[in-house]
């Protein structure tokens, strides 16, 4: 699997090289800088790019901006971004064109190597790979009063989570130590409680669920 890597710091960059080549993954350039990133992005055509959100020269979003752009001239590309802060407008415009291929994680989830390479293979398969505190936030926020959201239980919630993450009924399931009946039970009552199309397709579900969770009221 072809890689393209877009982080200004050395030694993260250097150290998610090793990481990479370390679970078997081919990196096809790393770079420092948005115009570098462009430039790799169109020649390489990777299998997957993770990127920085913040890169050279502006240091604001321009790794986000790059990576969206090449979304565009090739739609499809799996694109991982990293952040160190908590932004939901950067979820929100990963999902803007309702595909698959996309993720948004917060930098501490590099130093669980398992779990970052999890979350690069699945974005690179095509699904949705989303930090659990984007999650909390867009469920915190959407979770008062007469909202939907309001009408879950507690257990629903913390499927709804986990599902949103990008995670399997069968995921779910061992990670909450429950059966995958159980699982898809919550997840039906759920997608009524949200008034969304059951999808038994993980991607188009957690694509629907944080649509839902980030619309405009």
């Amino acid at each position: 699997m072809r890689v393209v890597l877009a982080e200004d710091l050395f030694l993260l960059r250097d150290g998610l090289v090793r990481m990479f080549q370390a679970f078997g993954f081919e990196i096809a350039a790393a770079v420092e800088s948005g115009p570098e990133l462009a430039e790799a992005l169109a020649e390489s055509e990777p299998d997957v790019a993770v990127v920085d959100v913040r890169l050279p020269p502006t240091h604001t979003d321009e790794g986000l901006q790059c990576a969206l752009a090449a979304r565009r001239a090739r739609p499809g590309l799996p694109v991982l971004v990293l952040s160190q802060h908590v932004e939901q407008l950067y979820a929100r415009e990963l999902l803007a064109d309702g595909t698959g291929g996309v993720g948004y994680l917060l930098k501490d989830r590099v130093f669980d190597a398992e779990q970052f390479i999890d979350a690069v293979r699945r974005v690179a398969a095509g699904g949705t790979a989303m930090d659990p505190q984007v999650i909390q936030q867009l469920l915190s926020r959407r979770a008062g009063g007469d909202q939907p959201l309001g009408r879950l239980t507690p257990r629903e919630r913390e499927v709804l989570e986990l599902m949103a993450q990008g995670r399997s009924n069968a995921g779910i399931a061992a990670q909450l130590v429950v059966t995958e009946r159980a699982i898809a039970k919550h997840t039906s009552n759920i997608f009524g409680k949200l008034g969304l199309e059951v999808s038994d397709d993980d991607n188009r579900r957690v694509l629907a669920v944080l649509a839902y969770l980030d619309r405009d009221r």
